[in-house]
């Protein structure tokens, strides 16, 4: 009997909480919780991607992930090491294996470095020596990433969205990570270029066998690129299963939004898209029991009162509702339900 082989990450339980503090002496009236006892894997080689609308946590996850966010619970474990253990020195050698891609690419480049610089930095932190010399591995990385080896001697203001976006993802693949999380690269970009940089990630995946924890609120862009989704909605996963799978059978009434808010390919105005009321609670005042309730249409006294876990309603597809089962075929392709679908479900 075979097992199955670790997974390159694994969050156990994370949560992350920042404390509110008010008032001239600053004390403390609570916490506002941003992650909220996630659990997620991400195996050798596979691309996890991570949805919700904005405010919903995903960016806190991918920044807590690489040690940018401090984690207030739970645990991070990369090939089965604990980060929150390991000695400055072993930190630092994890480093070399999780890199990020952010999401703005002006504000995450230093105006005042050159291009070469830029890409170099993390080499000449972790003190990298090799047979090559500086300017072939700036070349080659470069190169690699579709661009010019001459722009190397640019500064960051002189390139385009989409070519500082290029460096951004050079300056992560020049220490040979196994991990990238890339935080909404492509949506401060022209949409001709978002494109270019998702086959860009694609082919870089193939040919240095890269995991992904791909953070997006475009399911569209998510689907071409994931092999599972995980669907967020404050602080919490609500669904979770093969990008196929979530994207054409959607379990869970926010998924099924998410997807409806997709444009279509040739335009036009949809009757039968799922267009959810209201706006996305405060996370200093979640609702009680599940947390989407307040915009769910198909909510009941159930939904306020017991937290629904996230348990597997198919195979290796789980999701968090009480009503997963019974959602009537309308509103699970994506078509709003009929209004008193709810007073129907048992």
């Amino acid at each position: 009997m075979t097992t199955a082989a670790p997974a390159l990450l694994e969050l156990d339980d994370l949560s992350v909480a920042y404390p509110m503090r008010t008032g001239v002496l600053r004390r403390l009236t609570g916490h506002v919780t941003a992650v909220d006892h996630v659990s997620l894997t991400v195996q050798s080689g596979e691309t996890l991607g991570l949805v919700g609308e904005s405010g919903c946590g995903k960016s806190t996850l991918g920044r807590t992930v690489i040690g940018l966010t401090r984690a207030t619970g739970g645990r991070i474990r990369l090939d089965g090491n604990d980060l929150a253990t390991l000695s400055r020195a072993g930190q630092k050698q994890c480093r070399r294996q999780m890199q990020m891609v952010f999401q703005d690419p002006v504000g995450s480049l230093n105006p005042r470095f050159r291009i070469r610089d830029i890409v170099l930095e993390g080499r000449r932190i972790q003190r990298i020596k090799d047979a090559r010399t500086e300017r072939e591995v700036v070349d080659d990385i470069l190169g690699k990433v579709g661009l010019d080896p001459n722009m190397a001697d640019r500064f960051p203001h002189e390139l385009s969205g989409g070519q500082r976006q290029r460096v951004g993802i050079a300056r992560t693949l020049v220490l040979g990570p196994r991990l990238i999380v890339a935080d909404e690269p492509i949506s401060a970009l022209d949409v001709s270029v978002q494109s270019q940089v998702l086959n860009l990630l694609v082919d870089l995946q193939r040919e240095f066998g890269l995991a992904y924890l791909f953070i997006a609120h475009n399911l569209a862009a998510v689907a071409y690129l994931a092999d599972r989704i995980a669907v967020m909605y404050l602080g919490k996963i609500v669904e979770l299963g093969p990008s196929e799978a979530v994207t054409s059978r959607p379990l869970h009434p926010y998924t099924v939004a998410l997807l409806s808010a997709v444009p279509d390919a040739v335009g036009g105005y949809r009757s039968d898209r799922l267009q959810l009321q209201g706006e996305m609670p405060s996370p200093l005042a979640p609702p009680s029991g599940c947390r989407f309730r307040t915009r769910c249409p198909i909510a009941r006294e159930i939904c306020a009162r017991d937290v629904p876990a996230l348990d597997l309603c198919a195979p290796a597809h789980a999701v968090a509702c009480h009503f997963a089962g019974a959602l009537p075929p309308p509103l699970a392709s994506g078509r709003a339900p009929d209004p008193d679908v709810h007073r129907s479900l048992p």
